[in-house]
């Protein structure tokens, strides 16, 4: 196994099998046959067609569709089609920063195969190959990855909530950061793919930070969502991205960005050019 194992893990969907979700004409994400057909029910907030799933036309106004389109999920998980509603807000857009088409539950993004946004923050002590990486363990009752290794702060952009609002409220839940070391963290770039996984689509940009932190900083969790911490060698952390599935499938990919940024992978790598491509797809 290797790092660019890793990246290839990243294939796109099988499209010929999906069917795009669109709004007001517009496609927003990619939905299955068998959601699909679970929507027929709802012929007042969904047009199901052998080609698309589109909302109805009758629903003019964001707020409209997202009232709508969240009853239709609460029915949905008291039929046990939709998991576990989630109570986090994520905005449906193609762009981050434009106005939201609608609002969704987090529970359904993957369903809808909408485009999801969120903050990783790599937390480090050193520099060169005396580099340290802070990572964290989810929790093992995690509804998504349950004890795989996390970055030291990482989290999905909820609607209404700025980019910086929300690394600093996940930056003082997951580990207990304060405020003006959080405001530290410096924006580094983004990671994306799209895929499907056994949810559903995902089709996400992860912006990626990263935060020197003092020989003396111990993260502590405040909201039980990782179990413990270590801190690790950086060339603990290239081993186990490369040869094990340890990590989360989207930190191992932000790893890989952090890898190419500080020069431990570089251009000598006969993987490089395909491995930088691959940070960046959907």
């Amino acid at each position: 196994m290797s790092l660019l194992d890793r990246i290839r893990e990243f294939r796109p969907p099988d499209f010929s099998r999906l069917l795009p979700f669109r709004v007001a004409g517009e496609t927003l994400g990619w939905v299955r046959p068998s959601f699909a057909g679970a929507l027929r029910r709802f012929p007042e907030t969904f047009r199901v067609a052998d080609h698309e799933v589109a909302l109805s036309s009758q629903l003019a106004t964001p707020d409209a569709r997202s009232e709508a389109v969240d009853r239709v999920l609460r029915t949905l998980h008291s039929d046990g089609i939709v998991p576990k509603i989630r109570g986090e807000r994520f905005a449906v857009a193609n762009r981050f920063g434009e106005p939201p088409r609608l609002v969704i539950d987090r529970a359904a993004v993957t369903l809808f195969g909408t485009r999801a946004f969120g903050i990783h923050v790599n937390g480090y002590v050193g520099e060169g190959d005396a580099m340290r990486l802070w990572i964290g363990r989810r929790a093992r009752d995690k509804a998504v990855a349950p004890g795989k290794l996390d970055h030291l702060v990482a989290g999905g952009q909820p609607a209404g909530l700025g980019l910086t609002e929300n690394l600093l409220k996940e930056a003082h839940e997951e580990a207990g950061i304060a405020e003006a070391l959080a405001r530290r963290a410096r924006p580094t770039g983004y990671c994306s793919y799209l895929i499907e996984t056994g949810e559903g689509v995902r089709n996400d940009v992860l912006f990626t930070y990263d935060l020197a932190v003092p020989a003396t900083f111990v993260p502590r969790n405040t909201d039980g969502e990782i179990e413990d911490y270590r801190l690790l060698a950086i060339g603990e952390v290239m081993r186990l991205t490369a040869d094990t599935q340890d990590f989360k499938f989207n930190v191992a990919l932000v790893n890989i960005d952090f890898l190419v940024r500080h020069g431990f992978v570089t251009p000598d790598d006969p993987d490089y050019i395909e491995i930088v491509a691959g940070l960046r797809r959907g």
